[in-house]
């Protein structure tokens, strides 16, 4: 019912000379709001905006609420404006509330909430309309990347408002790029960004993600997916022997290639040489039988694509064929006991880059140097006991007696003399 004459030439009328008069106070006298209150409002085009005009301690003055051309949308309860997206959600001594449905860029402005009061009090809501981007679109200056090359791409997101900001990632890392925005004649942004960089073969099937922030989206994104060409990765395989390669051995090798195009030839040469006559190539497995050291060299397996080529290196090296180690010698004799055990050393993990040189053992000097040791023992012990066997013996000697009690030594020889019966035997011993 209070909607029912809203449009009718009195109340159009009456409305309009209470605006006037009320004006014409606002003039007179300075501005304040400090009775009044509203918000400034954003929303998304085609989405529903609410004006709230709140008042405290209100002493039963009037409030209305006007759109940017200053025109009565509502008074008290009544909506003279012949709009139907404006409903009233709420009318009280306290709140003008109203719904705006449906809302496009044309009703974004200031909106007054006016208190007839004296002197009349106005607050102040803007209503901004926000318009979300299209669909943000990546084109790509190269379709299929090889690597090492520079790239580019840009992303476009049209017809917003406010221009949005557009930011790069690479799988989990983030990009800068170079945005350029424009003013459309509809007053709608056009935002683009430009990003440059430089690809690797680890950047293939990695996604490159657009993304587009703005108020009135959440989660707006692009993406597109890298395919980069790599030249091969070679790698030789020794599949036999696992340890040293010996003389009279076979040798098998196995060349893994892998790239983007997949390398469609694989050859194997042997560097500042040919590749042994009897050699038998398969594919990327090389296969020599009866190894000896004439083989000796670097070989190299070679793998190409569109990209280039690329290729891995196996140096040979021949050892000698594996020897008996001879039994330990031990030479006894009565007094010493000497024992001689010979070692050889083993040979390197590797033949690869020629490392470590084969050492023989010259047998003949080892069993000569152990047979003058002993030949020497020998005479030594011979030496030794001829010469015990000439220094033992048995010996006489006859002191005489009564010597003791002669007056000088005269008299002792006269009385010694005639004495050598009765001596007794001695045995002296000299070493």
């Amino acid at each position: 019912m209070a909607n029912a004459g809203c449009g009718s030439p009195a109340t159009i009328l009456f409305l309009f000379l209470f605006q006037a008069a009320l004006q014409k106070g606002a003039a007179q006298y300075p501005v304040v709001s400090q009775n009044l209150a509203t918000d400034n409002v954003s929303v998304v085009e085609g989405e529903m905006a609410i004006i709230s005009c709140r008042v405290k301690n209100n002493d039963d003055s009037v409030i209305q609420l006007l759109n940017p051309n200053r025109q009565t949308i509502y008074f008290r309860d009544m909506r003279p404006l012949k709009d139907a997206r404006f409903q009233l959600v709420n009318f009280s001594e306290n709140e003008l509330r109203v719904s705006l449905s449906n809302v496009s860029l044309s009703d974004e402005g200031r909106y007054v909430c006016q208190l007839y009061t004296d002197p009349p009090q106005e607050a102040y809501a803007d209503i901004t309309v926000l318009i979300p981007p299209g669909n943000p679109i990546i084109e790509a200056r190269d379709e299929v990347l090889s690597e090492g090359n520079e790239t580019e791409m840009t992303c476009t997101a049209m017809s917003s408002k406010p221009a949005a900001a557009i930011r790069w990632m690479k799988g989990d890392k983030e990009l800068p790029g170079k945005p350029k925005v424009e003013l459309t004649y509809d007053r709608m942004y056009t935002v683009s960004s430009r990003l440059a960089f430089t690809v690797s073969k680890e950047d293939d099937g990695v996604p490159v993600v657009c993304i587009v922030d703005h108020p009135a989206v959440k989660d707006f994104q692009a993406q597109k997916y890298l395919e980069v060409q790599y030249k091969p990765e070679v790698k030789i395989v020794v599949e036999f022997p696992q340890g040293l390669t010996r003389e009279g051995e076979n040798l098998e090798l196995t060349c893994q290639a892998k790239g983007k195009p997949q390398p469609q030839r694989v050859n194997w040469v042997k560097v500042d040489d040919d590749v042994p006559s009897h050699a038998v190539i398969t594919g990327g497995d090389l296969y020599i039988e009866n190894l000896n050291k004439s083989y000796n060299g670097t070989y190299r397996c070679v793998a190409a694509n569109a990209v280039g080529e690329s290729y891995d290196d196996y140096i040979l090296y021949v050892y000698d064929a594996p020897t008996t180690t001879p039994k330990p010698t031990t030479a006894t004799t009565t007094s010493t006991t000497i024992t001689t055990i010979i070692s050889y050393p083993e040979g390197d993990k590797d033949s690869r880059a020629g490392e470590g040189t084969p050492r023989t053992v010259d047998h003949a000097v080892i069993g000569g140097v152990v047979a003058v040791v002993v030949f020497a023992m020998l005479c030594l012990l011979i030496v030794l006991g001829r010469y015990f066997a000439r220094h033992k013996g048995t010996y006489f000697t006859h002191e005489a007696k009564g010597a003791d009690d002669a007056a000088d030594a005269d008299t002792a020889i006269i009385n010694a003399e005639g004495g050598h019966t009765n001596s007794d035997e001695k045995k002296e011993y000299y070493i």
